[in-house]
């Protein structure tokens, strides 16, 4: 039976390796996979989900204007899907969240999704908060605070590795501009 999956976490738990990964388990059986990734992040290469491991897949491009299931069922059509993965998943609109939900409800098609559960203010993503809320299965990736604690925060730092406490709330970046801190070290530097 297929089921919306959100893995969640901060920066640096893993979550591309754990996609791309997932999406090789698949293809080694012989099974087709989707990959998306938000058309925002060009960290790496537009079209692409890469891990700080140095592997990557070529990825179809979501941003607020597609309709996933209308794109997915498309895709589906023209060539059986076993499983659909999405990477930066917070970036997803609640709208496309529910059209994810029709996927697997209507074309039988697990989804796997991987994001960022809150930003740099500690305040829940719009498409976060609707998998939380949506998804059939929540699964959290961790790491770890620079004190060995888990962290489930991030921070966002100016160029001079000072915290900034305001700015929109979708900035693209890395380890340059984000670091992972657990609840007490986060509180510290952002309240």
């Amino acid at each position: 039976m297929a089921q919306l999956y959100f893995y969640y976490s901060s920066m640096n738990a893993g979550k591309s390796t754990h996609l791309l990964q997932s999406s090789y388990n698949y293809r080694e059986r012989g099974l087709s996979t989707a990959i998306y990734t938000a058309k925002i992040d060009d960290r790496f290469a537009k079209g692409k989900v890469a891990s700080r491991l140095g592997i990557d897949a070529d990825a179809f491009l979501f941003d607020d204007d597609i309709d996933m299931l209308a794109d997915i069922k498309e895709k589906h059509e023209e060539a059986k899907l076993d499983c659909v993965l999405i990477d930066e998943a917070q970036f997803l609109s609640t709208e496309q969240v529910k059209q994810l939900t029709d996927v697997v409800d209507l074309l039988h098609i697990p989804v796997l999704a991987y994001g960022i559960r809150t930003d740099f203010l500690g305040e829940t993503f719009s498409g976060s908060a609707a998998l939380l809320a949506w998804a059939d299965k929540l699964v959290e990736l961790k790491t770890i605070c620079h004190c060995g604690r888990k962290a489930n925060f991030v921070i966002r730092q100016d160029e001079n590795g000072v915290p900034v406490k305001i700015g929109q709330q979708v900035e693209v970046g890395g380890n340059e501009r984000y670091e992972p801190l657990c609840r007490a070290h986060f509180k510290k530097l952002v309240w």
